[in-house]
């Protein structure tokens, strides 16, 4: 299936994963430091930006998929050492909080859907997301943001397994470190659903809006 096919808008949703003010923006808390200055030396945020500006003028539908934690910690079960080290601040990315907001630069927009989860690695896992994706008709959905070490590789099989197809787009998604990141793409996205340019999907929503 060639990309303009792939990434029909009324078949198409950009999945924008925890790209939030407390994990990549400027409330980043120090356990998650590291990744927000990678973050920011990749220029994700504006590659982002303007991957969600061209999904929206096209009228595909943008999804923040979000993290949060209710106070008392409920849904949370700590089996891995990254959920350790995030919960060791009790006011860590706390429901409603300024941190768990995603960064301003990408929304949410009006027409944006967010959909966050108290618990658990990636997106669908005990949430809605599949059931709202489903009511939308989606077929596909470009998943960016952060990262390629566990949330995008767990909603991308998440995703097709429950029968979607996938796109990364290798501008607009990052792994650690930088060299890590391409060899995800390169050996387990590739093998997932195609691996393209921010550019290239405006490239093929631009024609596909021209009378």
């Amino acid at each position: 299936m060639d990309l303009a096919e792939l990434i029909e808008p009324a078949s198409t949703a950009v999945l924008v994963s925890e790209m939030q003010r407390g994990i990549v923006g400027d409330l980043v808390s120090e356990p998650m430091g590291a990744l927000a200055n990678d973050v920011a030396a990749a220029g994700l945020v504006a590659n982002l930006a303007r991957l969600l500006d061209g999904a929206r003028a096209a009228q595909a539908r943008v999804v923040h998929t979000t993290l949060q934690f209710r106070r008392d910690r409920a849904g949370v079960r700590i089996v891995t050492p990254l959920m350790a080290a995030t919960m060791r601040d009790p006011d860590y990315l706390l429901v409603g909080s300024p941190e768990a907001e995603v960064v301003a630069e990408l929304g949410p927009a009006d027409t944006d859907i967010v959909a966050a989860r108290i618990h658990g690695m990636s997106a669908f896992t005990g949430t809605d997301l599949d059931a709202i994706l489903r009511s939308l008709d989606i077929k596909t959905l470009v998943i960016g943001g952060v990262s390629l070490n566990e949330a995008i590789i767990g909603a991308s099989i998440e995703a097709v397994n429950l029968g979607y197809r996938i796109v990364i787009p290798r501008d607009a998604a990052l792994g650690a470190p930088a060299s890590f990141g391409q060899d995800m793409l390169k050996y387990a996205f590739s093998l997932l659903g195609k691996v393209v340019t921010v550019q290239e999907i405006l490239d093929v929503w631009a024609r596909q809006g021209q009378p």
